[in-house]
Parts: structure tokens; C-alpha cells; sequence
């Protein structure tokens, strides 16, 4: 499957339309089933993972990084870590909580060992740490690109004025600037279009969704009547209302009109979005990897596009 590439802001980082997410690595998917889909999307053209330091301190034995540690594994054991844009995030692991400057410097290489590289493609401040001054956040991150420990810097869960002020701090200090961001984003949650959108194409900021399947409803299988056994039902669920079966409904007629599934329209849709690179998607098993690598080459046409968005913004409204 040959892709077309996508550039992050302003970058040279050149990516598929679908980055790969690692927050199920060691979670929800174990080391061999890591490993397979990593194969598969590898195989597939695929060419962009994004994880976190955090990933998945949450889960009862972990200790925060177990996703870095499975994908650093992958990246040895392939031989490929060129072929890889590798995006990861600090101040969330249970060692490195937060972003002071110290913290971050001492983090960064804490993931570089995990992740068995000399360098991080796309380094995330993965959510906003009031207690610290921006400048010091900041500064410490231009300072891993100087170092030549991160190629790029990248923003996630801040509000929009702080990322102003981020941009401020980095013109009046000469610091390199962030060419990304994540936010949470897809057909059921929208407020990225009204709070950031106008500053990321002010910023030249390459958006990289997260979330973009609202935790697994948008591929269609949280249905009324319909109970699935997963981790993530009760934050899929809450989208079962009147804009969410408005959503389905479009998406059933879309995905019917491509031979597609659900899933691949929805991911579609959100990769067509303004100043969108590539959603972030996640596999916890190599049978729902085909509908993801799916949405790569899935072209839909403008009055698509429409229907589905109408779908969301009618029903919100009424």
C-alpha cells in the first residue's frame, strides 16, 4: 500500500495519514500482539507511532513506560528506526511527573533508553503544567532539540491562550518553535473547530487528533441494544445519544456507498478536516488494524465530507 505523505507544520517530518497509537502497547495489547501490529501497519506503509512516557502507568503492575519499552524492543528488533517517525510525551510518567525544566531534561532521557534511540522525532509537553513558569517549559524543550536528543517539539491539552503564550516565549527568546499539535478532536467532539483551529493555521501547527474514534464509537459497534465487553464501553457509550445516532446513520450511508467500514469513513473524515495530518488510532488486536490502514486511501468526496459533518453539527444544534 503506497501512501501519499503529509508534511508536520513546519517540519520536515513527511508522514502517512494515520498515526499508529501506542497508549494500547502493554495496556490492552501484550508484546507479541504489539509486535504484530506494528508489523502490520509497517507492512502497510505505514510510518508514524505516537506514545507517551505515561503509557500505561495506569494499569495494576505497569510502571509507566511500558509502551516506550515494547516499541523500543520493536525498533531493535526490526532494524527500521529510520523508517520510523517517532512521537512521544512527558510529564505524565509516575518518575517524571510535571515539566519543570530538570524534569523534562532527566525524562527525555529516560525515554531515549526505553525507546533504544539517540533521538525522538516529535516531543510532546503532553499536558499543561501551571506550577511551572512556560518559559522554563519551553526553554528546557528547545533545549533537547539543541542537544539533538529531539528533532521537534509539539504541544498537547493546552488551552488556547496558554499556547499563545507559548508562541510569545519562544519569539522573544529566539527558542525553537513547536510545529504540532494534539488535541482531542474527531465527529463527536468538535470544539477543537471553535477554540484552536484559527491559532493552529496562524502557528503552521501539523494537528494530529487524538481519541479521533471517541474511544472506539465512532467504528460503529456501541449500537442500542448492543452490549460490548471492552475497557473503554463506558467512555464510548456516552456518545450514544441523538447527535451520536445521527453520526452513525451517516456513516452507515457513507461507508455503505465505499464497501468501507465505519471506522475508515470516520478516520477519513477527520484526516480531510483543515489543518489535520494524520488521527491517531489504535489497535488492541491485528483484526481491527485492516479498518484503520483502510482509512489511509479512502477518498471521500466533498459532498461526503458535508453529509457527515451536517450529521454532527444538525443534531448538537436541535
Amino acid at each position: 500500500m503506497t501512501e501519499s505523505r503529509r508534511t508536520i507544520g513546519d517540519s520536515d517530518l513527511s508522514v502517512v495519514p494515520l498515526s499508529l497509537g501506542g497508549n494500547v502497547f502493554g495496556w490492552t495489547a501484550d508484546r507479541d500482539t504489539s509486535f504484530a501490529v506494528l508489523d502490520g501497519y509497517a507492512a502497510a506503509g505505514g510510518n508514524f507511532v505516537d506514545t507517551a512516557d505515561g503509557y500505561s502507568a495506569w494499569v495494576p503492575g505497569n510502571i509507566g513506560g511500558d509502551s516506550e519499552r515494547i516499541l523500543g524492543e520493536w525498533l531493535d528488533a526490526r532494524s527500521n528506526r529510520d523508517d520510523i517517525v517517532l512521537a512521544t510525551k512527558v510529564s505524565q510518567h509516575p518518575d517524571f511527573k510535571g515539566l519543570g525544566g530538570d524534569n523534562i531534561l532527566r525524562a527525555a532521557d529516560a525515554s531515549l533508553e526505553r525507546l533504544r534511540t539517540d533521538h525522538i522525532d516529535l516531543y510532546y509537553a503532553h499536558f499543561d503544567d501551571e506550577t511551572v513558569p512556560l518559559e522554563e517549559t519551553v526553554s528546557a524543550l528547545s533545549s533537547l532539540v539543541d542537544a539533538g536528543k529531539v528533532r521537534y517539539i509539539a504541544i498537547s491539552n493546552y488551552s488556547p491562550e496558554r499556547i499563545e503564550e507559548w508562541f510569545r516565549i519562544t519569539k522573544a527568546n529566539g527558542l525553537h518553535r513547536a510545529v504540532a499539535l494534539q488535541p482531542h478532536y474527531n465527529l463527536v467532539e468538535r470544539g477543537y473547530e471553535d477554540t484552536l483551529l484559527d491559532l493552529a493555521e496562524r502557528e503552521n501547527l501539523g494537528v494530529v487528533p487524538y481519541f479521533a474514534l471517541a474511544a472506539g464509537f465512532l467504528t460503529g459497534k456501541y449500537r442500542d441494544g448492543v452490549h460490548i465487553d471492552s475497557p473503554r464501553a463506558a467512555g464510548a457509550s456516552k456518545y450514544l445519544d441523538d447527535r451520536g445516532r445521527s453520526v452513525l446513520a451517516a456513516l452507515d450511508d457513507v461507508a455503505a456507498a465505499h464497501g468501507a467500514s465505519v471506522a475508515s469513513v470516520a478516520l477519513a473524515w477527520l484526516a480531510a478536516q483543515p489543518t489535520v495530518v494524520a488521527p491517531i488510532a489504535s489497535a488492541r488486536s491485528l483484526d481491527q488494524l485492516p479498518d484503520l490502514l483502510a482509512s489511509m486511501s479512502l477518498q471521500l468526496t466533498p459532498a461526503e465530507l458535508d453529509a457527515l459533518s451536517d450529521a454532527s453539527e444538525q443534531a448538537e444544534a436541535a
